[in-house]
């Protein structure tokens, strides 16, 4: 309001109008204390007992946190990537003497409530005949010897979005203590289809199986890393010739993201597969002038060995160019282990996969991971029915 209301000529002044601006403030995040009251009411008339409410089911049995508390917990950890440590650090500075293995309970309790829905995830994405695969390190410390050891999260993932399936994305990390592919056959059981992969061998023991027939479709991103590492090396013209040649292929498939399997394909018979043939036969001509010991001989060879599994989206429109979607998936694991530096144990590392598989999940559904989580573990120890367990998948929360 201006100091005063009347003019100079002695008449009151009228407001004709005003003038708005905003500024972005902050609350920082607050504890409060939640306090249930449970009376205890008897009978003066005689002695058949004191009666009560019971008391409401808790994630931790006698604990202090809600369930917010410990999904709070959990997204800071998995989603945010502030180790455990950090966090019981930010508590302590408003108050709040919380020490790690404290929160380190919280985080395996919550884990070993939410692993029934973990199994829920990973059946339905089984049950799917077009999926990605990959792995990265999982390092865990081993103990008594003072030092880690290096055990590997598989992450499997469904992103059926780029041919308008119907099917929700999403994605599973399952820990295993080593790189050999017979986990990946195992994490595999029940699943038949594509697998869209790396070049990694490990993944050829999958097409050994008698039952649950897996196709292999390779990625050209990788092989285009082979080109490019050899071009940023110093001048390489072929190597550069065959950049712009993929490069060719991934405008055709800017185009086509988004539209049904049978408009894809028949977009690439007509404009990519020209171009693959024109790809193989330079290929076979540099094979046959170079070294297969240079540099620019071993990236052509790396795109010959997997030429088949390349070739592959050429015969069916839901198969992409590249294993990206699931690539995109592992960047927040690979950020937590950078910030964490490592699990403390095995099962550590199985609860770090089913946390970050639902967290993850979650994003890809556009779905708040806290409010999630929240609710979810709330139905859980409320009693949610096992046979229930798929309305808890994140992408039916969002519905």
């Amino acid at each position: 309001m201006p100091d005063s209301m009347t003019c100079g000529c002695g008449a009151e002044r009228h407001m004709i109008g005003e003038d708005t601006s905003e500024r972005l403030d902050i609350i920082p995040a607050q504890f409060r204390v939640i306090v249930t009251r449970r009376p205890k009411y008897a009978c003066r008339s005689c002695t058949n007992g004191v009666v009560q409410a019971p008391a409401p089911a808790r994630l931790i049995p006698g604990g202090m946190p809600t369930e917010a508390t410990v999904a709070h917990v959990l997204v800071s950890k998995y989603a945010d990537h502030l180790p455990l440590y950090r966090q019981a650090q930010i508590y302590s500075r408003q108050g709040i003497d919380l020490d790690r293995s404290t929160l380190a309970g919280w985080v395996g309790k919550a884990a070993y409530e939410l692993r029934p829905v973990f199994d829920a995830l990973m059946a339905d994405l089984k049950s799917s005949t077009k999926l990605f695969m990959d792995e990265t390190r999982a390092p865990v410390l081993d103990p008594g010897k003072r030092k880690t050891k290096t055990g590997y999260f598989w992450a499997l993932a469904r992103d059926e979005r780029p041919w308008c399936g119907a099917a929700p994305p999403g994605v599973a990390f399952t820990y295993a203590p080593g790189r050999s592919g017979q986990y990946a056959d195992d994490i595999l059981k029940g699943f038949s289809g594509i697998l869209q992969v790396d070049g990694y061998a490990g993944y050829n023991r999958l097409l050994k199986r008698v039952d649950d027939r897996v196709a292999l479709a390779y990625c050209w991103a990788h092989a285009r890393r082979k080109l490019h590492e050899v071009a940023q090396s110093g001048t390489a013209p072929i190597a550069e010739d065959g950049l712009k040649q993929i490069a060719a292929l991934y405008r055709i498939e800017k185009d086509i993201r988004g539209l049904a399997p049978e408009v894809r394909l028949a977009a690439r018979q007509d404009q990519s597969a020209p171009l693959i043939a024109a790809f193989e036969e330079w290929l076979t001509t540099n094979r046959a002038r170079l070294s297969a010991k240079a540099p620019l001989g071993e990236a052509l060879k790396y795109i010959a060995k997997y030429w088949d599994g390349l070739c592959l989206f050429l015969t069916d429109g839901r198969i992409e160019m590249d294993s990206n979607a699931v690539e995109r998936t592992i960047r927040p694991i690979a950020l937590n282990r950078k910030n964490a530096l490592f699990a403390g144990h095995d099962d550590g590392a199985t609860n770090w996969g089913v946390i970050a598989s639902l967290i993850e999940t979650c994003k890809l559904n556009s779905v708040d991971p806290h409010a999630y989580l929240t609710d979810t573990v709330t139905a859980i120890v409320a009693g949610h029915k096992q046979s229930q367990i798929n309305d808890l998948l994140p992408w039916n929360y969002a519905k």
